[in-house]
């Protein structure tokens, strides 16, 4: 294999479970050039790369000729539909179209006749597809066997196996087709051969009876599938088709998908936001619960983000666009999510290489249990060939291959709707097994930003100490001085105009308020001034030991009042730590702050393993040390500042709201930056391996069961088909649980 030069995103249609995928990713990796395979049945998407886009239509005629459809999703056109010479058995959207003029509805669609898959399920409801119509066509048959079976005794054996071949047909179809690709051992293999058989050994009967419950079975799994798509392709459909373009004094409605960059947009009260932006105008209370899931409305104003999707509340605002339609919050968390399903966690890889000697090793087993018996004990032939064709239905593979990429897709997907991302099953799978997390302290366990916390007034009120705090800090971009700002903001003091303002360098800053001269400054600038009080003095001093930064105001030289800051908690960090702490996760503070603010704040979480003053590479080291003790560490930081340290766990989450730095740096991210969510994170990896385990237990529970009450002669074909097909709706239906 040469050098990749470039990697390649397909939807494909007609996927409806595992041994789908398998197939195509079998087919695809045998091609000259291509490499790196990846197919997710749940999201229809396949990505691969190639070394010379020369190779790519060769990929998108291979997946055809398997009986899928293929659109090429970086291109942004469907693959043409080849002509074949069989005649059409289904169609995309309940219509006939000629292959020769494809449109929008059946550009990029199987060869029909091939597949019979429901190639587009989410196009209209699953009784209008095609595959339904030959599920009902198969049954109807049937019926009609039996019909004139009874009528006609003598015909009975011929209207059988002519009911069966209006199933079978487009199963052997498929199955020639996959040998032809080099994939001799799939599902369709196996139900043709356990189909003729049966016909051989006159159970003609049985044969049209098992053919049309595997439709029946295969129809289910696609309904099941299509659930578990639709629930992530819904985040798509959360942003409104078009905007309000601002067009100077004017506006005019225009797609939402052609909004450029800085482009102004008006959005009134109970639309939904068509882009991701920044408010310059207006102010109102957003619902994002359905992007983040934060059930409590969030109150924006001018200078704050908005993301596509979210509704606002209340008042009208003028949003400038940060970001276009194919970039927004939304579309880079389903493409996320897509590319996450289609990153194998180990346990689906195992499950992978297990079914493909599996299959083989099924057919091996039917032979010897058809043959061995008569050979050697002079047993009777159409018995135990009867037993054997049983077995190759039974150990049809598809409940397997399925339990475990329908149980991450679910999961993945639900994560997502909640704002809690994680990249591919093996992070969903190694979060689970998490025993320690170190928490960044700055913008992780706190706010980021701080505010005030106390104000303490000597001879005036706490709102002139703070109107007098604001007047000095008018303009001024400091933190200090933004939450001051921000708390006589909120408290709604009025702040009085300030002139002869001056920053003195290191101490502070001072201006002439209301005839007055006024300094607010550090305690040692300010006792340089004045003699602070003993009282005063030890008071800051408690500030200081409780990580507060203390400024003093001292209005005509005399101390007017102290107002105290520091970095806050977030409101859920004591009880996301708590919740670590039941699942017997270890938690550890890393923060590059002083030490007596790290205590502090520590101390108020209920931290007792606080280390402060780190550097980056400090942080990388005691990352190193815990894991060298036996612990499974998980990194949580802001995916820039900790980068050394993220890449050295076993896990790292980014804490963010929807940024390229939290989608993109770390295995995990947390959107709307909620502590109690990587609480939330573990616990749904572990209910995942959990329904994983379940999963795999019913697949060979079911097949073990029925394996040994058909070579005792117990039950027989159509038990057999209902131990594979019921099997795989099992697991499907109970991975959907945690869509939940």
């Amino acid at each position: 294999m040469g050098k990749e030069t470039g990697r390649q995103r397909y939807q494909v249609e007609g996927m409806d479970c595992g041994s789908c995928a398998s197939k195509i990713a079998m087919a695809v990796g045998r091609l000259p050039g291509i490499s790196d395979v990846s197919v997710s049945a749940t999201t229809g998407s396949m990505s691969l790369a190639f070394e010379n886009a020369a190779q790519l239509p060769a990929v998108e005629t291979a997946v055809r000729k398997l009986g899928y459809g293929v659109a090429s999703r970086d291109g942004g056109h469907p693959a043409p539909v080849a002509h074949e010479p069989a005649a059409c058995d289904h169609d995309h959207n309940g219509h006939d179209h000629h292959h020769d003029q494809p449109d929008v509805a059946t550009a990029g669609a199987a060869p029909h006749g091939l597949h019979g898959h429901d190639h587009r399920p989410s196009d209209g409801p699953w009784w209008a597809s095609r595959k339904a119509q030959l599920t009902l066509l198969s049954g109807a048959a049937l019926v009609l066997a039996y019909g004139l079976g009874h009528l006609v005794p003598a015909a009975s054996t011929y209207a059988f196996v002519a009911a069966m071949l209006v199933g079978l047909v487009p199963i052997a179809r498929r199955a020639l087709a996959a040998a032809r690709a080099g994939i001799p051992f799939t599902i369709e293999t196996l139900m043709t051969i356990a189909a003729v058989g049966a016909v051989i050994i006159d159970a003609g009967e049985e044969a049209a009876a098992v053919v049309f419950l595997f439709l029946v079975g295969e129809l289910l799994e696609g309904i099941a599938t299509g659930r578990a798509r639709a629930s992530i392709q819904a985040l798509g459909k959360l942003v409104p088709k078009t905007a309000r373009l601002v067009e100077g004094e004017s506006t005019r409605e225009v797609p939402a998908e052609t909004l450029i960059l800085d482009a102004v947009i008006l959005i009134r009260p109970g639309d939904r936001v068509p882009a991701d932006g920044l408010i310059i105008s207006g102010e109102s209370a957003i619902d994002e619960a359905p992007v983040t899931g934060e059930s409590v409305p969030v109150r924006k104003a001018v200078g704050d983000a908005v993301f596509a999707g979210t509704i606002n509340g209340e008042a009208v605002l003028t949003v400038r666009v940060t970001a276009t339609a194919a970039d927004n919050t939304i579309a880079r968390v389903v493409r996320l999510v897509e590319e996450a399903q289609e990153a194998k966690s180990p346990t689906e890889r195992f499950i992978d290489r297990f079914s493909r000697f599996y299959t083989p090793v099924v057919l091996a087993a039917g032979a010897l249990v058809a043959v061995l018996p008569p050979l050697l004990t002079g047993a009777d032939w159409s018995a135990w060939i009867y037993k054997g064709l049983a077995v190759l239905l039974i150990g049809c593979p598809c409940a397997l291959v399925i339990s475990t990429p329908a149980a991450i897709a679910a999961s993945l997907s639900a994560g997502a709707r909640r704002g809690l991302l994680m990249k591919g099953g093996a992070v969903l799978e190694g979060m689970g097994r998490l025993s320690a997390v170190a928490l960044d302290k700055t913008g992780t366990l706190t706010q980021g930003r701080p505010a005030v916390t106390d104000i303490i007034a000597r001879g005036r009120t706490e709102a002139d100490v703070l109107a007098l705090a604001a007047a000095l800090e008018t303009g001024s971009s400091h933190p200090l001085a933004l939450a001051i700002l921000a708390r006589a903001g909120a408290d709604g003091v009025m702040v009085p105009p300030a002139i002869n303002a001056r920053a003195i360098g290191g101490k502070g800053v001072s201006a002439t308020v209301k005839g007055e001269e006024v300094f607010l400054g550090a305690p040692q600038a300010a006792s340089e001034r004045v003699t602070l009080p003993a009282d005063l003095a030890q008071h800051i001093q408690t500030l200081n030991d409780a990580g507060k930064t203390v400024s003093v105001l001292l209005v005509g030289g005399s101390v007017a009042g102290t107002l105290a800051m520091r970095d806050e908690p977030r409101a859920d960090a004591v009880e996301g730590l708590r919740a670590l702490k039941a699942l017997g996760i270890r938690t550890v503070m890393l923060t590059g702050d002083n030490r007596r603010t790290a205590k502090a704040i520590g101390t108020l979480l209920g931290m007792d393993d606080v280390r402060a003053e780190l550097l980056p590479e400090d942080k990388q080291r005691i990352v190193r040390e815990l894991k060298a003790e036996g612990l499974v560490v998980g990194k949580v930081g802001d995916g820039i500042n900790d980068a050394p340290a993220l890449a050295a766990a076993d896990i790292g989450i980014a804490m963010g709201g929807g940024t390229d730095v939290a989608l993109e740096t770390a295995d995990a991210a947390i959107l709307h930056a909620r502590v109690t969510d990587i609480a939330r994170m573990v616990t749904l990896s572990r209910r995942t391996m959990g329904n994983i385990q379940q999963n795999i237990t019913i697949a060979l529970g079911l097949k073990a069961v029925f394996l040994v009450t058909t070579v005792m002669g117990i039950t027989g074909l159509w038990p057999a088909i209902l131990a594979d097909t019921g099997a795989t709706v099992l697991v499907t239906t109970n991975a959907l649980r945690l869509l939940r």
